[in-house]
This record gives C-alpha cells, sequence and structure tokens, in this order.
C-alpha cells in the first residue's frame, strides 16, 4: 500500500471549511479570498474562456473557417473489411455485416451502417460477400476463389432543388 493509494471510505462525506469566522480559524477576514479585486468579490468571477486580456480562443477560431470536406456530416464513412478478414467464414457461407460485427471484425453500430471490402490478402474458398462497395481487386479475388459479389443499395435521395439551367431544359422539352 502506497500514500497515493489512500482513499476515503466508500459513501463518507467531508465537512466544507467554514470560512470568515474570525481570525482564529485560519479563514478570517477574507475568507481566503485574498486581498480586493475581482475574485475577492461576492459573484465575482473570471468567465473561463477570459484569456489574460489576449484576444480569447473562441474569438479567435471562427476566422478559420471550414475544416474541409473530412469533417461534414454529409460524407459517407465507410467500414473497411479486408479479403484476409473473411478467413473466418466457412466455405459457401453468406456473409453480411451482421455476420461481420457477430465474428468481432466491426461493433454492431458499424455493422448497420456502410461497408467497403478491401483486397488485402488472399481467399482460398468460395463465400457470397454482401457489402455497400468493393474495391476491384477484392472482387476479382472473390470470384476467383468462386465465390459471389452482392452489392447491397444505399438510399440515394432525390435533390430537392434544381439548378435554373435544368428548368429551362426541361420547361423548353415541354413545348
Amino acid at each position: 500500500m502506497k500514500l497515493s493509494d489512500l482513499r476515503p471510505a466508500p459513501g463518507s462525506t467531508k465537512v466544507s471549511r467554514r470560512v470568515g469566522r474570525g481570525h482564529g480559524s485560519g479563514r478570517g477576514k477574507t475568507a481566503g479570498r485574498g486581498t480586493k479585486g475581482q475574485k475577492a468579490r461576492s459573484g465575482g468571477h473570471v468567465n473561463r474562456s477570459f484569456n489574460g486580456g489576449q484576444t480569447r480562443l473562441s474569438k479567435r477560431l471562427p476566422f478559420v473557417r471550414g475544416l474541409g470536406n473530412g469533417t461534414s456530416v454529409f460524407r459517407d464513412d465507410y467500414t473497411i473489411i479486408n479479403i484476409v478478414d473473411l478467413e473466418l467464414f466457412d466455405a459457401g457461407a453468406q456473409v453480411r455485416p451482421e455476420e461481420l460485427a457477430a465474428q468481432g471484425l466491426m461493433t454492431a453500430a458499424q455493422g448497420k451502417g456502410l461497408v467497403k471490402v478491401l483486397g488485402d490478402g488472399e481467399l482460398d474458398r468460395a463465400l457470397t460477400v454482401h457489402a455497400h462497395k468493393f474495391s476491384a481487386s477484392a472482387k476479382a479475388k472473390i470470384e476467383a476463389a468462386g465465390g459471389s459479389v452482392e452489392i447491397i443499395p444505399t438510399k440515394v435521395y432525390e435533390k430537392t432543388k434544381r439548378r435554373k439551367d435544368e428548368n429551362k431544359g426541361t420547361a423548353e422539352a415541354e413545348q
């Protein structure tokens, strides 16, 4: 046991120190607040974003505009699975994202998202692999092993606003 391992007993509470109860208590007069200034006053505190008079970080950051499309909420994030990971499945198996999650190759949440299969590794058994995307090398290796590739369709939303050129083109075609 070390001093750093000592902890209060579970459920115990510490009595808060009473300040401003005379100079004999050691916390009299200014009650541990020092002398004068903003922090000595009741209700006085320094905003945690205050940076000592230097332009605060929250005010400097808006000038750094977007951080690129890499952080965009519109980007599709694919969970990557390699051919070498498919060795866990028996010959003739149907490999779906749910089965990949059950085998521990991805989390359950990732199993409900988009999956892409890449061609790293070798495959020696015929599998039917279901995923949203396949690299060309992965597709070739799966088919060379006697398996097949099934693309899971993704939901595509139609655009709600059309460009003016497209509207003109359809209006002219109707006439």
